[in-house]
């Protein structure tokens, strides 16, 4: 059994995205999985200062006082992560880039990781997702071990819901199993 942690970014709890994350965890839950989602929208999480505060500590944490650092302890103990993000101007929703940021403080702990990612949004094609894959591609460069286990883009979705009407919850759903 693996412990599967989803991080969504996305701003409208039951949209696109997110109807995605709950099809994945699911998923992974039938394939024996635990599973968890952090909906960082419910997260009180600030921007990364620089103020040099991880490196002193040794990668043990952050300066600031939010919800960041317990779910960085959840990334430690996870085997899966997956992020889920909608495409706004063909990169990830600020929310996740502000995270992944403040991911600096314990990025050294976080080792031998398998990710996904899940990604929304109203174009579709290849160019739409390039730059979102860029971050995150940039991330697991720094972190020991991670491997790029696999994506869902679901294009061509706008209104909350949407996706409901697409073959890409169903994806979302056989890429958790996979797990």
């Amino acid at each position: 059994m693996k412990k599967v942690i989803i991080i969504s970014a996305s701003p409208r709890k039951g949209g696109n995205s997110d109807i995605l994350c709950d099809k994945f965890l699911e998923g992974a839950a039938e394939a024996g999985h635990q599973t968890e989602k952090i909906f960082l929208r419910e997260k009180d999480i600030n921007y990364c200062m620089g103020c040099g505060y991880c490196n002193i500590s040794g990668f043990n944490g952050c300066a600031k006082n939010d919800d960041m650092d317990g779910i960085l302890d959840k990334m430690i103990e996870a085997d899966v992560i997956v992020f889920a993000t909608p495409i706004y101007f063909n990169t990830i929703a600020g929310q996740l880039k502000t995270f992944i940021d403040r991911i600096y403080a314990k990025y050294t702990k976080i080792v031998n990781k398998e990710f996904y990612y899940i990604m929304t949004a109203e174009e579709e094609g290849d160019k739409t997702i390039q730059y979102a894959l860029g971050e995150f591609k940039g991330l697991l460069s720094y972190l020991n071990g991670a491997e790029e286990k696999g994506y869902l883009f679901a294009g061509g979705v706008t209104q909350k819901g949407d996706i409901n009407d697409t073959e890409h919850v169903q994806r979302a759903y056989e890429l958790g199993k996979t797990v």
